[in-house]
């Protein structure tokens, strides 16, 4: 096994920013616990070839509903599109787009199940990208809430404040980091993938993975949320970075606005764009998944940047004394289960009625 393969994979193991949650409560006890909805950042068209249809789901992942879509269309799964990925075990609302040039437009009421509801039909011009998303919202319910609860306000204060740390949430690795492991296996020759989508999803995930290491370490030093000389930063909200030699008073005033944020890499083929103390860190994270790394540019991926910190917008709670209700916004690519690892140690449950 190589030195990735046996690296615990919980997100446990990462560090957080305000310190181990004193508290610990229970996630995902009933599917309605876990509650997402979807903002587009467009209005549609009102015409065009392709079908926006607006669903609730309840204990389906995105995967699946694609699959019924295209089946009822009767067109090719590569036909429908979506802005990101959803958790299986919530009740969320997403939008999704079908083509459908030439046709009658399907029966889309004809899905409706306890699963599935459709809320909206309109034209639009464009096939659903991934990302073009304005916000995902969050309504969260963390049952069974015990322990020391007293810093509860100071804690999510200082999140609401300062954000989090931006990491992949675990569903990205698969059930105890099964995707993982697959990617391992992938780049030492011991598995062949010919579906191009497992294979991405496995690529994906390591490529996420050695991010939260790079991360977690910037946490543990306390950098998370500031400049090392050599830093790459990235404007907030955009896939847009550039790098600096030194922070001065000027990114020091950006980064507490939170205009600019910390970046780490997302590996594949290219020179790391950061320099001097930033890319020795980096460097020295990721040396011992040279395997790992290399497998990444074989397979062709590029390198690209992802934010350090991740800023939380709207945030508001509750806490009733035994549960406790958290409402926030999060941009595209963000997980709610990284805010919450910053607030109370949880667990999911393990059945979902």
């Amino acid at each position: 096994m190589s030195t990735a393969a046996a690296t615990p994979f919980a997100s446990t193991n990462l560090a957080c920013a305000y310190g181990r949650p004193p508290c610990t409560g229970i996630i995902r006890a009933h599917v309605e616990d876990f509650q997402v909805d979807e903002v587009l950042d467009f209005e549609p068209d009102g015409e065009g070839e392709h079908i926006l249809l607006q669903i609730e789901k309840r204990d389906l992942n995105t995967e699946q509903v694609v699959r019924m879509l295209a089946r009822h269309a009767q067109v090719k799964t590569m036909d429908v599109g979506y802005a990101g990925l959803k958790d299986k075990r919530a009740v969320t609302t997403q939008w999704f787009s079908v083509r459908v040039p030439g046709k009658a437009m399907p029966d889309w009421q004809a899905l409706t199940s306890e699963q599935l509801r459709i809320l909206q039909v309109v034209r639009h011009g464009r096939k659903l990208r991934r990302g073009v998303l304005r916000a995902n919202r969050f309504d969260i319910r963390v049952r069974e809430l015990a322990g020391d609860t007293s810093g509860l306000e100071t804690r999510i204060a200082a999140i609401a404040k300062e954000g989090v740390p931006n990491y992949f949430g675990e569903q990205r690795f698969g059930r105890d980091g099964n995707n993982l492991r697959k990617a391992d296996a992938l780049f030492n020759d011991a598995l062949r993938v010919r579906d191009r989508h497992k294979r991405g999803i496995y690529l994906s995930a390591a490529r996420s993975w050695l991010f939260n290491r790079v991360l977690s370490r910037r946490v543990a030093d306390g950098t998370w949320d500031r400049a090392l000389p050599g830093e790459v930063l990235m404007l907030d909200g955009s896939h847009s970075f550039f790098a600096i030699d030194e922070p001065d008073a000027t990114i020091e005033q950006r980064l507490a606005e939170m205009d600019v944020h910390p970046s780490g890499p997302l590996w594949g083929r290219g020179e790391l764009p950061t320099q001097g103390v930033c890319r020795e860190l980096e460097a020295s994270v990721l040396q011992p998944y040279g395997a790992w790394c290399a497998g990444l540019e074989r397979a062709g991926m590029e390198q690209k940047r992802r934010s350090l910190r991740r800023r939380i917008d709207n945030l508001s709670w509750e806490h009733d004394g035994s549960d406790l209700f958290l409402r926030f916004e999060l941009g595209p690519s963000g997980y709610a289960t990284s805010v919450l690892r910053e607030i109370v140690a949880y667990e999911t449950a393990a059945t979902v009625e």
